[in-house]
């Protein structure tokens, strides 16, 4: 039996990178290759498939902070390797995540002294916060149904339908049923006087987005709290209220002081925020505190000593990294309540030229408000020629990532555009961002319509009456036919599909 062995080039170690093999040899999609390759080859080969991924500044769809100072880079690279799990191992670590937590519950006037130590935890982002949050309010009143002989399997959260996924992921995975009030027209942020009214025995808690993901908007949290405390006062309930403030968290306190949303309320027992949003930090981060011990039952805090010495922890995994939670003290105590101010003051006022720039345009409505997360959604005046869709596609080949969706139900036939201001938002890039949106409608403007056909087919035969009459669509009706239309024609393009 011969054994055949493959002996590396002598030379190859003299080539540059590009004049090596590895750069003409396709990569493993599949299997995990059989023999090693070089450093510099493996490096040069991810980095460039990489380059084809957006630039992260540029994506103007997300929340999330892409940008930070080289000096808190310096200490997230030093710490990569420390698990945060490791408490004993790195106690500093654990240290700053808890004066991360103290520091959160006061910005949210927590009734604690000054000197006296939070309820919290750092997360892996808001959606772990959320189900921690959610957890705590499902024990919470399955331990108040049994104590009182009632049934405790059937459990419901009341919230808006503009919530984001991660309070539907709850729901499925820990079989809590989300009730949520639908939209309109006009409002697209849930109504507390319809969540009051879907309150019943059963409900754990009414979630209120502080910040919503659609337009922005702040939820009524003080109506909220006025109504529900009248409804427990009348029915004997005790319905408490979270607050998901992913967004708006680490804006209200700074630009809205006088804003009454936090703990400032008595049915408010808990709060959620995402470090790696307006807290500033890369992803992914996110914090939950409650209002205090009594609102985080003790049967959800496990003990461990197998790392050294006993450890509580409630957090939905084990391990995790350090280095998001020191960036987050670092951003703290760099920037303080005045820098957090004048940065989150800026992205609100490059929010506002863009808004102003766009509604120049002459061609949308604008859908966010004045008083919220800096972000601005649009609609078009117009959906009969092309839609928000199609602006969202032509605006990609400016490198530009701006997002395009319908609204929840019941506002389905609300399509929109929205741009999130973030710190490293410039007004400049804010005025070219305007600029380029005029290139696209120009552009657009001049191509023949498919949509024009698509609409005068749709209001002459899509209704029917019995005797082949046709029926008259309402506009409103036509422009939900013309946005599935366009909507299904991008996605077929983004997927290859036609």
């Amino acid at each position: 039996m011969v054994i055949t062995t493959t002996v590396a080039d002598p030379r190859e170690h003299l080539y540059c990178t590009f004049a090596s093999r590895y750069m003409r040899d396709s990569v493993p999609k599949f299997l995990m290759p059989e023999r090693s390759i070089p450093k510099d080859a493996a490096y040069q080969i991810i980095s460039d498939e990489l380059m084809l991924d957006g630039a992260p500044r540029l994506n103007l769809a997300s929340f999330v902070t892409t940008w930070m100072e080289p000096e808190c880079d310096k200490l997230i690279m030093a710490a990569l390797n420390k698990n945060y799990v490791d408490m004993d191992e790195y106690p500093v670590t654990t240290e700053l995540q808890n004066r991360c937590v103290n520091m959160i519950a006061h910005l949210y006037k927590a009734p604690i002294r000054e000197d006296e130590t939070a309820v919290g935890v750092g997360t892996v982002g808001s959606s772990e916060a959320i189900m921690l949050a959610g957890l705590a309010f499902k024990r919470k009143w399955q331990m108040k149904r049994k104590s009182e002989g009632k049934p405790y399997d059937n459990p419901n959260i009341v919230t808006g339908a503009n919530v984001q996924v991660c309070w539907e992921k709850f729901a499925r995975y820990f079989e809590v049923e989300l009730k949520e009030v639908k939209l309109s027209e006009g409002c697209y942020v849930m109504d507390p006087v319809k969540a009051v009214e879907m309150v019943d025995e059963n409900s754990i808690c009414v979630a209120a987005i502080l910040g919503s993901t659609l337009t922005g908007e702040f939820e009524d949290v003080k109506l909220l709290n006025e109504l529900l405390t009248k409804k427990n006062q009348e029915t004997g309930w005790q319905t408490p209220i979270h607050v998901d403030a992913a967004s708006g968290g680490f804006i209200a306190p700074f630009l809205y002081p006088d804003l009454e949303w936090d703990f400032r309320l008595p049915l408010v027992k808990s709060i959620n925020v995402s470090g790696h949003k307006y807290g500033l930090v890369y992803p992914g981060v996110g914090w939950v505190v409650w209002r205090g011990k009594e609102d985080l039952p003790d049967d959800l805090v496990f003990h461990i000593n197998y790392l050294g010495s006993d450890q509580p922890t409630f957090t939905l995994n084990f391990s995790k990294g350090s280095s998001q939670i020191i960036a987050q003290y670092y951003q703290f105590i760099r920037l303080g309540f005045e820098g957090y101010k004048h940065i989150i003051e800026n992205c609100m006022e490059n929010a506002k030229v863009l808004k102003e720039g766009i509604e120049k345009t002459g061609r949308f409505n604008i859908l966010s408000k004045d008083v919220g997360v800096p972000l601005v959604a649009f609609s078009l005046k117009d959906s009969s020629q092309y839609t928000v869709f199609q602006i969202s596609e032509y605006l990609r080949r400016f490198s530009w990532i701006v997002p395009a969706y319908t609204m929840p139900p019941n506002a389905e036939h609300v399509a929109v555009l929205r741009v999130v201001v973030r710190e490293d938002f410039s007004r400049s890039l804010a005025e070219r961002l305007v600029s380029d949106i005029e290139k696209v409608l120009e552009e657009l403007d001049a191509i023949p319509s498919y949509a024009i056909t698509k609409t005068a087919h749709v209001t002459a035969t899509a209704n029917k009456t019995a005797n082949d009459k046709p029926v008259k669509s309402s506009e409103t009706e036509t422009q939900v036919d013309v946005i599935k239309h366009w909507k299904k024609l991008v996605d077929g393009r983004r997927t290859g599909a036609c």
